[in-house]
């Protein structure tokens, strides 16, 4: 019976789902976007782990792109299963990176590791009813 009320608040969850991580990732992205080619040099780096050894600048602004942009797309439900795929992808670089360097998974790895299977669930699960995409795609059903 409770659990049946729950379900009903299930976009709701959603929705404070997305702002936070979301938001979260704006505040951690940002200083990576505005850092300029040095410092997007130094995260691009990180793709050596994964045996990409060429355009680190490219692959370090990409990674902040990811990060800041992506946030703000999970916190509209904008083009939410690409930015969830891409920072799914920028969450494996970054863990690769964190286990190259000999970190552990507890100290080093793990908050690239969790946030990887969130933004790879909410690739599955959607954005749900209170979001952009939901809102694109009624109008354009119409």
């Amino acid at each position: 019976m409770c659990l049946d009320i729950l379900n009903t608040y299930r976009d709701l969850g959603l929705l404070i789902l997305r702002i936070g991580i979301g938001f979260m990732f704006v505040l951690h992205g940002y200083p990576k976007i505005t850092g300029g080619p040095e410092f997007w040099a130094q995260i691009g780096a990180a793709t050596s782990f994964v045996g990409i050894n060429f355009t680190p600048v490219f692959f370090g602004f990409m990674a902040a792109l990811s990060e800041f942009g992506g946030g703000i797309c999970l916190m509209l439900g904008l083009w939410f299963r690409p930015a969830c795929l891409l920072m799914t992808i920028t969450m494996a670089v970054a863990a690769a990176m964190h286990l190259g360097k000999g970190d552990d998974l507890v100290k080093g790895a793990s908050h690239a590791v969790e946030m990887g299977f969130v933004f790879f669930s909410l690739f599955f699960i959607g954005p749900g009813l209170y979001s952009l995409d939901e809102k694109l795609k009624k109008t354009f059903r119409k």
